[in-house]
């Protein structure tokens, strides 16, 4: 199972139903990306989205969208 499946799995398990569909749409934006650019960085503690932030202006657009819509949180 990849880090990220794995990631999503936990997070679907910690949060209600509109949340997880929100969690696993988010997430499927930035696949491509943290393929891309992430790929050996572990889940949690805030990594992933470190490192996607760091490749910013190297992102979908999608991607960016939801990391925009996390900082609003």
């Amino acid at each position: 199972m990849s880090k990220l499946r794995f990631a999503i799995l936990v997070l679907a398990i910690g949060c209600s139903g509109s949340e997880v569909a929100q969690a696993v749409e988010q997430r499927g934006a930035c696949k491509t990306d943290y393929d891309k650019y992430c790929a050996g960085t572990l889940p949690g503690g805030g990594r992933v989205v470190a490192c996607l932030n760091k490749q910013h202006h190297q992102l979908s657009d999608a991607c960016k969208q939801v990391l925009a819509s996390r900082k609003k949180q």
